[in-house]
């Protein structure tokens, strides 16, 4: 029996395709789309720097992740599993790692480096197989393992419910009373198969552009009352 390869959005021509069926599909996401078009497919590579990136960026703005990584990858070449092994945890940490990140680093590095792990083997199996294979490594959870999915393995229907502001984002457009729980916003990306991960795109851009609109608005208020 031939295992179906898993869905992915592996250009921007495909996004546009998903972008396009959302809207024809949810009146949420033909909102959305109306105002901010087909995102872009923003992507890591998913090898072990890619994984790194990600694991970079946990619980950090998008600019202060930039910055380290920016430090890490131009001071670590070439930047792989067996080299993240050998360096010291104090250069890690003098690059802007917090000791829980040096760990998970160190952790999955070694997984790669000396035990075994097929990060090539992950773009084959089923996003399910994914996330228990990744959050079976110290320090990897869903939320990392579904970015993974999501913007490494460009996976169609990948949707990181426990991301705190798509949870937020969602409260607001459905005018709900709490934010969803991880749970709650499983039940309600249902809406969106099999472009759940289009769907993240539009519910992110939709945020970045009323967050671009409010400072615009707030530059031109400033500028009237001068």
């Amino acid at each position: 029996m031939t295992r179906a390869r898993p869905i992915t959005l592996a250009n921007q021509k495909q996004l546009v395709t998903a972008t396009n069926a959302l809207a024809e599909q949810c009146k949420i996401m033909r909102a959305i789309f109306v105002q901010t078009g087909t995102p872009p497919l923003r992507d890591f590579t998913s090898d072990f720097a890619g994984l790194a990136k990600i694991i970079t960026g946990q619980q950090l703005s998008i600019a202060s992740a930039a910055a380290i990584w920016s430090r890490v990858s131009a001071a670590i070449q070439p930047f792989d599993a067996a080299h993240i092994v050998a360096t010291p945890n104090s250069t890690l940490a003098a690059l802007g790692f917090s000791g829980a990140k040096i760990r998970t680093l160190k952790a999955v590095a070694t997984a790669i480096a000396e035990d075994g792990f097929d990060m090539a083997a992950l773009a084959r199996v089923s996003d399910a197989t994914v996330i228990e294979w990744l959050t079976s490594l110290h320090g990897i959870g869903p939320w990392t393992a579904d970015i993974y999915l999501l913007f490494a393995l460009r996976r169609a229907d990948a949707f990181p419910t426990g991301d705190l502001a798509l949870q937020q984002i969602v409260q607001r457009l459905m005018k709900l009373e709490t934010r969803p729980t991880s749970a709650q916003l499983a039940d309600i990306s249902e809406r969106w198969r099999p472009w759940r991960g289009a769907a993240a795109r539009l519910l992110w851009a939709e945020c970045a552009l009323r967050r671009q609109r409010a400072a615009q608005d707030k530059k031109s208020e400033k500028s009237r009352s001068r």
